[in-house]
């Protein structure tokens, strides 16, 4: 009877391990089946296909931003997600903070960083040296880093990647002194011509994959983006709220 009930029980999690197998190559068939669509049709870069708030929906992250697919691949949906039962909490920001967040990562070594002496905070500035209030939230960089708030300034060429307005800030980025021309251009100054390897595009297309939609944008450390300019006293409370 021992070796019985042992052989039912081996049997058991074989089906089960073989089911499960099963299940996630289905999942691996409509996900490729889903990129391969989208890609075709759309002509957009498909970088991730995962799970949804959804059930029959998932989440695809793109060269565009985030959409929804349903798993058969036959409708794509446009949308913003809310959860009624958690107090109405954005689901699709709270996928694209998780993204904001892995990317200024990335992008740090790449910003062009106001260093506070005593950092507490640190921010992501999507920033254009055109933009009016770019240059004001800027005069307050010495105030924020005297409150513990390093700025790393990531670059949004409002104008496109095929304008001047974008070739001055590769300028910026590639100068010897970037955060002294960044401050100089934010000035009015003429910017000086330079060229180097930059990720000024980059940051430009990420802005836009995950919801920047001009300047300044900022973007908290635990990926929380805040359109628009705010005081330097208006976004320590933020942050102070926020930790």
């Amino acid at each position: 009877m021992k070796f019985t009930g042992y052989l039912l029980f081996a049997l058991a999690v074989n089906i089960l391990v073989g089911f499960s197998a099963s299940a996630q190559e289905d999942t691996e068939n409509a996900d490729a089946a889903i990129k391969m669509k989208l890609e075709a049709l759309l002509g957009m870069e498909v970088e991730s296909v995962s799970s949804s708030p959804i059930s029959g929906l998932r989440e695809v992250f793109t060269s565009r931003g985030l959409f929804y697919v349903s798993n058969d691949s036959k409708y794509f949906v446009q949308a913003r997600v809310f959860n009624l039962d958690e107090g109405m909490r954005n689901e699709t920001d709270a996928a694209l903070a998780g993204k904001r967040k892995d990317g200024v990562m990335e992008f740090a070594p790449s910003s062009i960083e106001f260093k506070a002496d005593d950092e507490k905070y640190v921010v992501s500035v999507y920033t254009d040296i055109t933009c009016g209030y770019c240059r004001k939230f800027h005069d307050e960089i010495d105030d924020l880093n005297h409150m513990g708030i390093t700025v790393r300034y990531l670059a949004f060429p409002r104008a496109g990647l095929n304008s001047q307005n974008y070739t001055d800030m590769v300028s910026v980025w590639c100068a010897e002194e970037p955060t002294e021309a960044l401050t100089d251009a934010k000035a009015g100054e003429r910017v000086t011509a330079a060229q180097c390897e930059n990720q000024v595009a980059e940051h430009y297309r990420f802005g836009q994959q995950v919801g920047v939609q001009g300047t300044p944008y900022i973007i908290l450390d635990n990926g929380t983006l805040i359109p628009g300019y705010k005081p330097a006293a208006d976004l320590l409370q933020i942050l102070q709220n926020a930790s």
